[in-house]
């Protein structure tokens, strides 16, 4: 990365200070207190849990944003679509007013999102209601 596309970046952010962000994001946490998306991340590569932030960050500030970066799974949940180079992961989140609660992460590999993951999600969600 040349110096001029560095010195861009760091203009951009700086910026982006100045923002409100419309959603303000949560990790969902169990009753015991562990917060199964951030040790999710954390459990993945450092570059690929800083594409999936980014990824989050983005919504926060976009909000509403479609496709292709978030995608309806209907029932008031919502998947935050990452490209990690040759594989692709998937956030689910629910909206509780403005705030984004991350319910679930995972590695996707197949066409259509398991069941089994989006049942996780839902559960989690409907704990939360």
């Amino acid at each position: 990365m040349g110096t001029d596309r560095i010195d861009e970046a760091h203009k951009n952010w700086y910026s982006m200070q100045d923002i409100k962000r419309k959603l303000d994001a949560v990790f969902y946490k169990t009753d015991r207190g562990n917060e199964p998306v951030r040790e999710w991340l954390l459990s993945l590569p450092k570059n690929d849990h800083k594409t999936i932030g980014a990824d989050v960050l983005k919504v926060q500030y976009c909000w509403p944003i479609g496709k292709p970066l978030v995608g309806n799974l209907g029932e008031d949940l919502w998947e935050i679509r990452s490209r990690l180079g040759d594989r692709i992961a998937r956030v689910v989140f629910w909206l509780d007013g403005r705030t984004m609660v991350l319910l679930h992460g995972f590695i996707k590999k197949t066409q259509k999102t398991p069941g089994h993951e989006l049942e996780l999600a839902t559960r989690r969600r409907n704990q939360l209601r």
